[in-house]
């Protein structure tokens, strides 16, 4: 039986998933968490062989935790088709335990790349490999980190607070943002920098 752990944003999404794989032989999900928080936990009291996780919900940092681990868990990363920038991270890193499948792919996929995962196989997603590495990003890390966080509606102040910037630096950060992505406004910025993929 493949203990399987699903780490999935929306009750619903979540669900559905569930319930399909719940429904074949082989497979048992053990948990499932919707908060980064909670994912440790989870791991820790229900020792999955597998998870499966939204990285729009608990991120690449904490995905590589996991892989990373004394005794590494094979995690199969949901990925947005339109945003595969942390795939490209990921096979830059070359981290070994995570699969990668889009997260609009059929049900029977998923399941599919859970078997593979828990028996030491690889899943990787051609299409987003394609995407992932044909997306040239203008953006440093530093412009990126900078986006994200102004993504969430956070003003200069408190980002620099947060990167450990001056305020000035993270204008410059935006100015230069603007610049590279053809914006007149940061709602501009970000909204272009999703649509490509950037962030």
């Amino acid at each position: 039986m493949i203990r399987t752990l699903l780490a999935l944003n929306g009750a619903l999404i979540r669900g559905a998933l569930a319930f399909v794989l719940t429904t074949q032989d082989d497979i048992e999900v053990v948990a499932e968490v919707d908060r980064a928080e909670d994912i440790g936990t989870a791991l820790r009291m229900q020792r999955p062989d597998v998870a499966v996780a939204d990285v729009s919900l608990f991120g690449a940092g904490v995905l590589s935790t996991a892989v990373a681990s004394s005794e590494p868990l094979p995690v199969l990363v949901l990925v947005d088709p339109r945003r595969p920038r942390v795939l490209g991270d990921a096979l830059r890193a070359r981290c070994q335990r995570l699969g990668f499948l889009g997260s609009d792919v059929a049900p029977e996929r998923v399941v599919e790349a859970v078997r593979r995962l828990a028996c030491g196989g690889s899943v990787m997603d051609a299409d987003l490999v394609v995407a992932a590495l044909s997306r040239d990003n203008p953006l440093t890390e530093r412009e990126v980190e900078v986006l994200e966080i102004a993504a969430e509606g956070w003003p200069v102040v408190e980002i620099a607070s947060k990167l450990s910037l001056s305020a000035g630096t993270v204008r410059n950060h935006l100015s230069r943002i603007a610049g590279k992505t053809g914006a007149r406004t940061r709602i501009e910025a970000i909204r272009i920098a999703r649509e490509k993929g950037w962030i």
